[in-house]
């Protein structure tokens, strides 16, 4: 007698499930499939690249913890739903830093400074930021991040990458030479205070009628811009940056202005390397004020990883791919260093303050 082939399909079915459901956890495990860069493979790329300096970041590793606030003017709202775009004052946690893994560098360097940021909202919901002063990122994939740190790591001969190296890396990425030449071209500021930070990376925005638009931000500082001498940067004290950033916050605060630029069609969303044109339609949301700063030992920072993928409602990541690979790295650095004897601020190592 022939079995009904409706009840055999059926069978099928219900035993296909698990097995469909475990393909995708091993996928999503990257136990299958071609190999995907996890978060590990990015501390350990930044590692190879600056030493090990166990107790700091791996990436970011010179910093300074600060706090202030976030008075939102309510413009926000017209691209937004989320909490802390409506009028009011938002306690701000954040963190100064430099490039690079090495906690104990000099600020004389031509290299980005950085600002990390935590908002919270009256109901605890938190949006989290990393952000660098330069418009653009060197690289568009987590493949070519780990790439750069191999070919960039100095020789201990001569404190530089190996030239043979750096010149087969740039042929096949011309755009970290196109970054490395706007850092070479660009006024570099000379104090934290008075640079602009961009969120880099594109987010998508939806606000309450639920209209999506895909946005960046930039962080516009109050303060005018005053440039480094490039030529001498060598003549800096190791912690220049610091120091200045502490002492101007102790007189007075620092301000900046939080724009909003929506993209136009045809902006590209998943490339950092890719600026979008300046006369985009931008939104000024509110205004940053940073008024103390504290050592990371002590500071309010110290145990916050600025992972750009923490999101308040309404807002939500777009399909950079470097997102979820910040957010892994930024994980794995957390991971490490909290199994490490916690080492103290580098700032000031120098002079011999602990």
């Amino acid at each position: 007698m022939q079995r009904p082939r409706p009840r055999l399909r059926t069978l099928a079915a219900i035993a296909a499930a698990p097995v469909a459901l475990i393909a995708a956890f091993a996928w999503a495990g990257g136990w299958i499939g071609p190999k995907r860069v996890g978060g590990a493979d990015i501390a350990d790329a930044l590692q190879f690249n600056a030493g090990p300096h166990p107790g700091y970041r791996r990436a970011h590793a010179k910093g300074l913890c600060f706090t202030g606030r976030f008075e939102a003017s309510g413009a926000g709202q017209a691209l937004s739903r989320a909490a802390v775009f409506a009028p009011g004052v938002y306690p701000v946690v954040g963190r100064f830093s430099t490039g690079g893994g090495n906690p104990l560098a000099t600020d004389g360097r031509n290299v980005f400074h950085a600002i990390g940021l935590q908002i919270t909202a009256p109901d605890g919901e938190i949006w989290r930021m990393a952000m660098d002063h330069t418009p653009i990122f060197p690289v568009a994939t987590p493949e070519a991040f780990i790439e750069l740190q191999r070919a960039t790591r100095p020789d201990p001969a001569t404190g530089k990458p190996d030239p043979a190296v750096m010149k087969a890396y740039l042929a096949r990425h011309p755009e970290t030479k196109a970054y490395q030449d706007y850092l070479a071209k660009a006024p570099l500021p000379d104090s934290f205070a008075n640079g602009t930070y961009y969120s880099i990376d594109a987010f998508r925005f939806t606000d309450r009628a639920g209209a999506t638009r895909t946005v960046r931000w930039s962080f516009a500082p109050q303060t005018p811009l005053q440039a480094l001498d490039k030529s001498k940067l060598a003549q800096l004290p190791t912690d220049y940056l610091f120091d200045e950033i502490r002492t101007r916050l102790a007189h007075r605060p620092a301000r900046w202005t939080m724009r909003v630029a929506v993209a136009a069609p045809g902006d590209v969303t998943n490339n950092a390397t890719i600026a979008w044109p300046a006369d985009r339609r931008t939104v000024d949301a509110g205004v940053l004020v940073i008024d103390q700063t504290q050592p990371e030992e002590t500071g309010a920072c110290r145990d916050i990883t600025f992972d750009p993928t923490i999101l308040p409602g309404g807002v939500a990541l777009s399909d950079d791919p470097l997102l979820a690979a910040r957010a892994a790295a930024y994980s794995s650095s957390f991971r490490r260093r909290a199994t490490e004897t916690p080492g103290p601020s580098a700032v000031g190592q120098s002079l011999g303050a602990r």
